[in-house]
């Protein structure tokens, strides 16, 4: 497989602790980091894992979409991860194991652990098997880090749409969900790191507007002209969910 792992170069620890997590995991993987050329904390990584850089484009799925052009006939599965995501123990084992018993499914995934810049346990997100049936008109309830994109399908859809700044991986789901079914894998397969500078924290309000737009696009015509009956009540669970995670991790902080 192959994973990207995009980065600024930023919070070096951070860095260091995304990529041991993908090198101890027991399934081998090919990585590439896209990041700008010009920072030591990315050159030194680079020196440190074996890893080669690509130049940054200067938008995240840009640079997710620059480096699944790595993409060779040997790696049958893709993801990508922030530079402050984490894999769990065992994740990738057990979403290659899922995909390979099915191989009609394109996706597979399980559940994420939201933990603040310390490390420390805030939430579990459990995506559970009906949250591919929401997609479309409800919450996005699959953790994309964790997740494993069956390559050929990736291909199908063509990537990433740049229009998109939050809201990519969603539109990416469920343009893959007209190609095949998810598998689901009952465990935590990945951790969401919630800190101030998070972008899906940091700008709710265009990642709420940029979902809406996504899902639109992936309803039929009948069903996006009464969007609106289910979309005030979908954008309120998301700000309250949201704050529900801020009000523990500012809690946990000040103790």
């Amino acid at each position: 497989m192959l994973i990207v792992v995009a980065t600024l170069g930023r919070r070096p620890e951070f860095l260091t602790q995304t990529l041991d997590s993908i090198r101890s995991q027991a399934v081998a993987s090919d990585v590439v980091m896209v990041a700008p050329l010009d920072s030591v904390t990315v050159q030194q990584a680079s020196l440190a894992y074996g890893i080669p850089v690509l130049a940054d484009p200067g938008s995240l799925p840009g640079a997710i979409n620059l480096g699944a052009q790595q993409l060779k006939a040997h790696h049958e599965y893709f993801n990508w991860l922030n530079d402050d995501d984490l894999l769990e123990p065992g994740s990738l084992e057990a979403t290659v194991n899922a995909l390979d018993r099915n191989p009609a499914a394109v996706v597979a995934f399980g559940s994420c652990r939201y933990i603040d810049p310390q490390g420390r346990e805030l939430w579990i997100s459990k995506a559970g098997k009906w949250a591919p049936r929401v997609l479309s008109w409800g919450p996005d309830l699959i953790p994309q880090p964790g997740m494993l994109v069956r390559s050929s399908s990736w291909k199908q859809v063509g990537g990433l749409d740049e229009s998109f700044s939050l809201a990519f991986d969603l539109d990416l789901l469920l343009k893959l969900k007209k190609l095949g079914p998810f598998a689901q894998v009952p465990s935590v397969v990945s951790a969401f790191r919630w800190h101030p500078d998070s972008l899906t924290v940091d700008d709710r309000t265009t990642n709420i507007k940029e979902s809406e737009r996504a899902k639109r696009a992936a309803l039929s015509p009948g069903m996006r002209r009464v969007a609106w009956v289910w979309e005030p009540p979908v954008r309120l669970a998301t700000r309250m969910a949201a704050r529900e995670v801020q009000r523990r991790a500012t809690r946990m902080s000040a103790s």
